[in-house]
């Protein structure tokens, strides 16, 4: 769950290198390093703490080398310190190394290194790596070009568990090695330079084409060159993509932070998702599924698996398909779901939910249905993300690059993509009249106007976040899709913030939660669904009674009855409402974070992408 970063051209490498590192932060931000080829051979750069550090490395403006390697760390083995930082060196100073991953036979391989006269000066289990290459290129007598692939190769069959390793070595001092296993990796292909990195990006600004390695596939690099191999060192061909993502889309543009950019950037995220998959008199456009009736119609079941963030979404995605196409959906957490062996087969349709593509219990919960014979479909942001690779179907949000850790626009693009879908298997089923089916789409289409004006709920809602964000507790209440969208809320206002908050279904709060409440706890509540205001608001009476500060997100016409606080939004249907109804909650969080003097896009012990388990 880390960021790294590589440059091999003729410009100077440690200033590309960190500034790469700095877009990459937000995967990983507890100590940094970088590692170039020098005159006279591997120097090492690195330090506890945020990138910035670097820049106070004695040295670090003295290097020259046109080749070099970086990583921004998020501690899985070590604590975060200077000896654990990447990159690591090979006991005779030979090969450096970086790796995002986890290597999870790390403790047998180090005993093996040992064994054979190796020293090891870290606690992680990076440091394995750059000795046992060493260990195979030291063992093989042949001198050919391939010598040096040979021992990466070797030692990538050693490894268990994830990786995407960069390697550089005075034995080859014009080239790099890269390659990755179940954790993300790029190539950018420029003019007499290549680029890597984990992310796109924190190399857009250099180029826009790229190559996408698969699992088990080698990249030897030179300045103007690029060979790929597979795992037996065959030679293979790799296509080269386009990203139309524009540089500055990775930028602030005048914000204060990413995550306010990015809560701000939404209508124009939804504008793109929803893209031309909404042709007017037309069937909705998912061209790159293109399912028939009877294919459709096998499926006696579905799950949604995710995690975090885009597990809320999929429980808005679960009511819709429900309700517009009448198939049993069942929303799992895909930690949970790897281990419960779930009961699925050839007639049940997994779908996945993964902003970067490359959340590990995802991707491994989707290998697993795979092998018990069931059609998964990816639903991702990143083209030619991990997962969508391995699953049978994709489809695309269009967010563009999310920066914050804390997710926004990705969440609110995943749930309008999952209605778009759910209303397209019910025109492929013909579950749903078409006039209904019209009536969402309209819905559908103005939800970027609707979701400008909740935004304009901002100043109410700072004022709120300054009369709250001492709280230690906040509680969050919801009925029907408002649930979900307290669950969404609750975890906002958590990754951020560090406030404790719980979400409850309002009609649970009876059964035990309300023995929480106090004179002066903030109590938040979501009312949308026209059927279930009088139930909730009879739930937030309950809590008043007790002393609870409260504010309700509507867009109902409500009486006040003692209510401290209403955001009032543009109503919609209902099942849309979710994507309106999060804008003021995520305002709510971002604005007590600020007022905390919290670091908003970097929430302590959170990173952006969790490629490990």
């Amino acid at each position: 769950m880390c960021g790294i970063i590589g440059y091999i051209g003729n410009q100077k490498a440690s200033p590309i290198l960190i500034n790469g590192l700095l877009r990459l932060e937000y995967r990983g931000y507890d100590s940094a390093g970088i590692s170039t080829i020098e005159k006279n051979g591997l120097s090492v750069m690195k330090d506890k703490g945020r990138v910035q550090n670097l820049y106070n490395l004695d040295g670090i403006n003295d290097l020259e080398g046109t080749i070099g390697i970086a990583h921004t760390r998020w501690a899985t083995h070590g604590k975060p310190s200077k000896e654990n930082s990447h990159p690591h060196l090979d006991n005779s100073n030979s090969f450096a190394v970086v790796h995002n991953g986890i290597i999870e036979n790390y403790n047998d391989l180090r005993k093996f290194l040992s064994d054979n006269g190796y020293i090891f000066h870290s606690q992680t289990d990076t440091e394995v790596i750059p000795n046992l290459i060493h260990y195979y290129y030291s063992k093989d007598k042949n001198n050919d070009e391939l010598k040096i692939l040979r021992a990466v190769q070797s030692t990538c069959k050693d490894l268990k568990g994830s990786f995407a390793i960069q390697v550089i070595t005075k034995y080859m001092p014009d080239n790099m090695i890269v390659i990755r296993k179940d954790s993300p990796l790029v190539i950018g292909k420029g003019n007499g330079e290549n680029y890597i990195s984990s992310d796109i990006p924190a190399i857009l600004s250099f180029t826009k084409d790229f190559y996408l390695l698969n699992d088990y596939e080698f990249a030897l690099l030179s300045r103007d060159k690029i060979e790929f191999y597979d795992m037996d060192l065959n030679k293979i061909k790799k296509e080269v993509k386009s990203i139309e993502w524009s540089a500055s889309a990775a930028d602030k543009n005048g914000y204060e932070d990413y995550m306010l950019k990015e809560i701000f950037e939404q209508p124009n995220a939804i504008r793109e998702t929803i893209g031309s998959r909404l042709p007017e008199n037309e069937p909705c456009n998912f061209d790159d599924l293109n399912f028939s009736k009877e294919f459709l119609s096998k499926f006696n079941k579905m799950y949604i698996v995710a995690c975090g963030t885009a597990m809320h979404a999929g429980l808005s995605g679960k009511i819709a398909i429900e309700k517009l196409c009448n198939i049993p959906v069942t929303v799992d957490i895909a930690s949970e779901f790897r281990y419960r062996n779930p009961i699925i087969d050839k007639n049940t349709l997994c779908i996945y939910i993964s902003q970067s593509g490359e959340t590990a219990d995802t991707i491994a919960a989707l290998k697993l249905s795979k092998a018990k014979g069931a059609t998964t479909l990816a639903v991702s942001n990143v083209i030619g993300s991990s997962i969508t690779r391995e699953a049978d179907y994709c489809i695309y949000t269009h967010a563009g690059p999310e920066i914050a850790v804390a997710s926004t626009k990705a969440y609110t693009s995943q749930v309008i993509l999952l209605n778009i879908l759910a209303l397209y298997f019910a025109e492929v089923l013909g579950s749903v009249p078409a006039e209904e089916i019209s009536k969402i789409k309209k819905e559908i289409l103005a939800l970027p106007s609707k979701i400008d004006e909740a935004l304009k709920s901002a100043k109410s809602i700072k004022k709120f976040a300054k009369k709250i964000y001492l709280q230690k507790d906040v509680f969050f209440l919801g009925r029907g899709v408002d649930y979900n969208t307290a669950l969404e809320g609750s975890l906002k206002l958590k990754e951020i913030s560090y406030i404790h908050s719980e979400a409850y279904a309002a009609g649970e709060l009876k059964h035990g939660p309300i023995a929480l409440i106090e004179n002066g706890v903030t109590v938040i509540s979501i009312i949308t669904d026209e059927n279930l205001v009088e139930k909730t608001i009879s739930n937030i009476q309950e809590v008043i009674t007790r002393g609870a500060n409260t504010l309700v997100v509507t867009n109902k016409n409500l009486p006040s009855n003692n209510i401290n606080t209403i955001i009032e939004i543009p109503d919609t249907h209902v099942l849309l409402s979710p994507i309106v109804s999060i804008i003021p909650l995520q305002l709510l969080s971002y604005y007590i974070s600020k007022e905390k003097g919290l670091d908003v896009d970097k929430p302590r012990n959170l990173a952006k992408s969790v490629t490990v388990e």
